[in-house]
């Protein structure tokens, strides 16, 4: 890993699901483009924190809805519950940014961290989950082909 990462994207965060793991490589991009902001100086650090912390909630939010139509079309059990985890997480990350754009003190390399550590903790649990409800019912004959399931 370079010093201008904080994460390193590495095939074990995989789920088989091509258009997924592009959007969940995507997201450590966008993990580590924060990180990069995070190493300038006070000022610099802030503003572009600021500019690009408004492009990872697009995406992410982007991201969460495109799982949770495929989860909803394959007709996922945990569809809620983990729907409540990407709003709760939404939710977070909106209030940590709204406190620090009103001038609250914060240091966005805890939250670079803070969003790394949540993003590739819910791959490796909550989206492996419905990755093996997916390949399970592909097993049983009840789904055709994982590809077919992109909604993009």
């Amino acid at each position: 890993m370079d010093s201008n990462s904080i994460v390193e994207w590495n095939d074990r965060f995989l789920i088989g699901i091509p258009f997924i793991d592009k959007q969940h490589k995507h997201l450590v991009d966008i993990t580590n483009k924060l990180y990069v902001g995070c190493l300038k100086g006070d000022e610099e650090a802030r503003a572009y924190f600021l500019r690009t912390i408004h492009e990872a909630v697009d995406y992410t939010k982007y991201h969460f809805l495109a799982e949770e139509r495929l989860m909803h079309r394959i007709g996922y059990p945990e569809l809620m519950s983990h729907k409540k985890q990407h709003e709760d997480f939404i939710r977070e990350i909106i209030r940590e940014v709204n406190s620090f754009g009103e001038g609250r003190k914060f240091v966005p390399n805890l939250f670079v961290r803070y969003l790394r550590d949540w993003v590739l903790t819910h791959i490796a649990v909550s989206d492996k989950l419905y990755a093996v409800y997916i390949y399970t019912l592909k097993k049983q004959g009840a789904l055709e082909s994982v590809t077919a399931l992109q909604s993009e």
